[in-house]
């Protein structure tokens, strides 16, 4: 990856949008641009975590496996954010899996240059603080929902935040485009993938949301929320 491509990447990555041009021009020397395939691994379990990942294209999934194989995804991460940055407060050893969903481009900085490179910067060093609160806040609500709520409302839910977070207005409706298998969205909600078919399946028959294997359409969102009220 030439060097003016990887800083047009870190220019125009949201968190880095305030810094001046010295800096990122530093920034670019001591990252890293790597392309992952599709279904191929970023990081594994119990690795070192010795490095901070930026997402420039395609989706990654954080997962974690249970003691009997079971594997479930704990988020999801969209270009323009960040993963892997528990390792700036001290984690030691990963204690997910990062895969790719899609081909990605992702830029990596060792842990120890970027801590510098925070510590350099007051408003950075905030940002980096506010996100991680703002994951750890997000994993406390998906585990509360994983408790109270059962299992159409926890993909009710999942696909309602996806798709605010993810998707575009037309209208009144939301159309989210990829959208992720209905495996994918078994492991975020913890049910079968059947069950997960058949809830989609019947939101669908109600005429609540429309999808294929390539987007999502939220088509009635009120009446949708009203399922979780």
């Amino acid at each position: 990856m030439a060097e003016k491509s990887k800083l047009w990447y870190l220019e125009n990555f949201n968190l880095f949008e305030n810094l001046g041009k010295s800096e990122l021009e530093h920034l670019s020397k001591i990252t890293l641009m790597q392309e992952i395939s599709k279904n191929q691994p970023i990081y594994f379990a119990h690795e070192p975590s010795t490095s901070i990942f930026l997402l420039k294209k395609g989706r990654v999934k954080l997962t974690r496996t249970s003691s009997d194989g079971k594997e479930m995804i704990i988020a999801l991460v969209n270009p323009g954010e960040i993963f892997g940055e528990m390792a700036v407060i001290g984690e030691e050893e990963r204690v997910d899996y990062a895969i790719a969903i899609d081909n990605a481009l992702i830029c990596a900085i060792g842990k120890n240059d970027f801590a510098k490179f925070v510590e350099r910067n007051s408003e950075l060093n905030l940002k980096i603080t506010k996100l991680i609160g703002f994951k750890l806040k997000k994993y406390t609500e998906r585990i509360e929902g994983l408790v109270f709520k059962d299992a159409s409302q926890r993909v009710i839910t999942f696909i309602l935040n996806f798709a605010r977070e993810n998707g575009k207005r037309i209208g009144e409706e939301i159309f989210v485009k990829p959208f992720l298998t209905h495996q994918d969205i078994a492991e975020l909600t913890a049910c079968s993938r059947q069950t997960v078919n058949s809830i989609l399946t019947d939101l669908r028959e109600q005429e609540l949301i429309n999808f294929d294997r390539k987007k999502l359409i939220i088509t009635a969102e009120n009446e949708l929320q009203k399922k979780l009220n």
